[in-house]
């Protein structure tokens, strides 16, 4: 079973260069290949695509040419490739934009590798070509097969280290024998069959020093931005670069890790709730819901980014899997507008329709009155047992 962790990273001065260096490597290799690429087609419109097989082969050149390039390990240069001719593939197949060429002053920086990592001491790790490095925590690296390693460097000036884990699966959760419906909302974020209700993730003090910082951001770099532009006007020879001026920069990093902590916080909540849920049930059903769709209403998207919709169903599925519990999916159709005791559909006969901000209504034919989030989430759990059979 593979499974993913993420652990931190605290490299000293020298590897902090290291990394560096591996990270202007691996974005120099994509940019090369990218070029030749390009160079290839205008030079001849006809010719065969190279892929990621004959860029391998290129790499040996490369490093004669430019030796700084063995100081990268060698299978996160290959990566580099593979990923550029997906990223082709994807193209052809018109299902992604044109490969775009990597800039050192992307705050995000990572490279890729295959290679063994191995677990010298308790938090410290041995990588290739950075040595013993301390690490935040390394006792989940037991008894697994480490299949992929990245290192990454985020706007908040962190190092992170995630892992690709070839894991035992996981003793299967004992049995409850119950099954439940769960409906997706905004004022709740999961509403059971059950009637019980779990509100949407609440950071309000974090996003508004989030919003503080990105405005303190936008307007430091915009004095940042004349700054540099009066003095190169005024000086010829000694030019400023943007970078030079740090105010912005500390701006935007203390920007950034408000926005960590938001989704920190954010994941940790629908972690918790996801496995009380696969704890607690045998077989859970929820709508086939496409978040990125109903994103496009500009009246909702925020509310339903909030919310992380597709998070709490991508964490579902996988726990699910480990754990031995069934997940069911079913599609939405008419889940709110139908009274699940008599089956009568709202906006038929004469019938007015459910409303958005209606949040309960009385059934015209049977009289029960329901909750609106509640009658949906019994209907999706009916849906999913009559699709279970």
């Amino acid at each position: 079973m593979l499974k993913g962790i993420k652990i931190r990273l605290y490299p000293n001065e020298n590897q902090k260069d290291k990394l560096w260096q591996i990270f202007g490597n691996n974005r120099f290799v994509w940019n090369q290949m990218l070029g030749m690429a390009k160079q290839r087609y205008q030079n001849n419109p006809s010719s065969q695509f190279i892929n990621g097989y004959q860029m391998d082969a290129l790499l040996k050149r490369l490093k004669q040419e430019y030796p700084f390039l063995k100081d990268s390990d060698s299978s996160s240069l290959q990566i580099v490739n593979h990923n550029l001719d997906q990223a082709f593939k994807m193209l052809f197949k018109h299902r992604g934009g044109y490969p775009q060429f990597k800039s050192r002053r992307t705050a995000k920086q990572a490279y890729t590798g295959k290679s063994t990592i191995s677990v010298v001491a308790k938090r410290y790790l041995k990588l290739p070509k950075l040595g013993v490095i301390k690490s935040s925590k390394t006792n989940q690296l037991t008894n697994c097969k480490i299949k992929r390693y990245t290192v990454s460097h985020d706007a908040t000036g962190r190092y992170y280290l995630s892992l690709q884990l070839e894991a035992p699966k996981p003793l299967s959760l004992p049995k409850t024998g119950k099954k439940v419906g769960i409906d997706v909302g905004i004022a709740d974020l999961a509403i059971s069959s059950d009637g019980e209700k779990f509100g949407t993730f609440n950071a309000k003090w974090l996003e508004r020093q989030a919003l503080v910082w990105q405005s303190k951001y936008t307007k430091r770099k915009y004095l940042a931005t004349i700054a540099q532009r009066q003095w190169n006007h005024n000086h010829k020879t000694v030019k400023e670069e943007l970078d030079d001026y740090q105010n912005w920069q500390r701006a935007r990093k203390q920007k950034a890790r408000y926005q960590q902590r938001i989704a920190n916080k954010r994941k940790d909540y629908l972690h918790k709730l996801t496995t009380n849920l696969v704890k607690k049930y045998d077989v859970i059903v929820i709508e086939d819901l496409k978040a990125k769709n109903l994103q496009k209403n500009h009246h909702l998207a925020k509310s339903i980014a909030n919310a992380s919709w597709y998070q709490f169903r991508a964490m579902l599925e996988y726990k699910c899997a480990w754990y031995g519990k069934k997940l069911v999916t079913v599609k939405p159709n008419l889940t709110t507008q139908t009274c699940h005791q008599c089956g009568f559909v709202m906006g038929k006969h004469g019938s007015s329709k459910i409303v958005l901000g209606e949040e309960e209504w009385t059934c015209p034919k049977c009289g029960i009155h329901h909750d609106r989030d509640i009658n949906a989430a019994v209907n999706i759990l009916n849906k999913g047992i009559d699709a279970i059979g």
